[in-house]
């Protein structure tokens, strides 16, 4: 997918160990090989300090993709998302289902576009994340506790603007649905069942805008939309590390891509005789090859502005250059 997606030469490296330590010290010793660094499958809690360790030691960019690649495409789809439903990043209330990598994660990316995150309500397992709380607990979960009392995913969806499923199956019912406020954003992402199938959620709430981790459906949030671009950016670069200024920007560079004219090409891909922007159509497709032509610059000009960039580019050169690079 580097190569397909955006030319980047990748080697898929498997760790025959469960020990966060030594993962660490295999990483640390063959970093300097390595232009940058793509985590994969790392469970929470132990991605966090993997990941925090080793932009500490190694010079170059280390990206846990279960948790900044799902959070990027989520903050490009529900900036879209607050656009077409009249709604505010500052102002909605935001309830997760799911509070691991890719939740904590996600909910710290748009706390970084504007969410406060006192709107921001968690629920795992065992319901709220909330104040003293004691099961499963660690700091980055800890972090987004709200309230002082157990409840469940049932109690804490009522009124919420937005619902955002990093969770499992068939945990969402047409009857919580219809407690959330007025159009309401729904972005079910278990995979590859989502929490409420797509039709029962429709059904509940045909004024909802919808999404999930799926491709048969619309709106779907998916990684591919991400990493490749953002390490392409990032190593054109020579960035010592993608921070949250290159995140930020790679979500706004797909929120303003997908409401440019879809290419004949695009839809040919997809058997689709027209995609405009709107309720259907928050993101652009994977295979839209415009992807690479927004969202490496976007995330390699803050880079450079940002002071994490070795090389500076002249931008529209660059685009130039990925233009004949990806077509090729």
């Amino acid at each position: 997918l580097f190569k397909k997606f955006a030319d980047i030469d990748s080697i898929d490296i498997e760790i025959n160990s469960t020990d966060p330590d030594e993962v660490v010290r295999v990483c640390a010793a063959i970093g300097d090989t390595f232009g940058g660094i793509n985590l994969e499958d790392f469970r929470s809690p132990e991605c966090f300090s993997i990941e925090s360790r080793l932009k500490s030691i190694l010079d170059i960019p280390v990206f846990h993709d279960d948790q900044h690649g799902t959070a990027i495409i989520l903050g490009a789809a529900l900036t879209n998302a607050m656009e077409i439903t009249g709604k505010k990043l500052d102002q909605v209330r935001v309830v997760f289902s799911g509070a691991g990598a890719a939740a904590l994660a996600s909910a710290s990316h748009l706390v970084k576009m504007g969410v406060p995150r006192e709107n921001i309500w968690m629920c795992d397992i065992h319901g709220l994340v909330y104040q003293g709380r004691q099961e499963e607990m660690f700091p980055e979960k800890s972090a987004f506790a709200q309230g002082d009392r157990a409840m469940t995913l049932a109690e804490v969806i009522d009124g919420a603007d937005v619902f955002i499923g990093l969770s499992a199956a068939n945990i969402v019912t047409q009857e919580m649905l219809m407690r959330m406020a007025e159009k309401p954003v729904i972005f079910a992402m278990a995979n590859p069942d989502p929490e409420i199938r797509y039709e029962l959620a429709k059904q509940a709430r045909p004024d909802s805008l919808l999404g999930t981790g799926r491709s048969d459906y619309p709106n779907q949030v998916n990684n591919l939309l991400g990493f490749p671009f953002i390490f392409r950016g990032a190593l054109d670069t020579r960035a010592r590390r993608i921070n949250d200024e290159m995140k930020v920007a790679a979500s706004l560079a797909l929120a303003a891509l997908a409401k440019e004219p879809v290419p004949d090409e695009v839809l040919k891909a997809y058997s689709l005789d027209h995609l405009d922007y709107g309720m259907d159509y928050v993101l652009p497709k994977p295979l839209d090859r415009r992807v690479c032509l927004w969202e490496a610059p976007a995330v390699a000009r803050a880079a450079i502005e940002s002071g994490a960039a070795r090389k500076t580019l002249d931008l529209l050169t660059y685009r130039d250059e990925l233009e004949k690079r990806i077509y090729r």
